[in-house]
């Protein structure tokens, strides 16, 4: 967040003690800006997050499980294979209806 125009941003959680409306707001503005400086640099953002709500806008997720990369895909994808992450997406989605 120093320079104007990093080449890699990477977010750890950045959300963790927000409420649900003021974290939407907030990706809202981080997926702006990264697909911005994308763009104009090539700069990519990284964002780990264990809220499945936050990262389905993502052009690439990495599912890690045991330490390992055990899928990749955009939430569509991975959505449509129906695997580890569309397991944990839905029980998310459960405990917010």
């Amino acid at each position: 967040m120093m320079r104007e125009a990093p080449l890699l941003l990477i977010l750890d959680e950045p959300t963790s003690a927000l409420d649900a409306q003021a974290e939407h707001e907030l990706f809202d503005r981080y997926a702006s800006n990264a697909q911005r400086v994308g763009r104009l640099t090539g700069a990519v953002t990284l964002l780990v997050s264990h809220r499945f709500s936050t990262v389905q806008m993502a052009d690439l997720i990495l599912v890690v499980a045991d330490s390992r990369v055990v899928e990749a895909g955009s939430h569509r994808e991975l959505m449509e294979r129906d695997g580890l992450y569309a397991d944990l997406f839905q029980l998310q989605a459960a405990a917010y209806r």
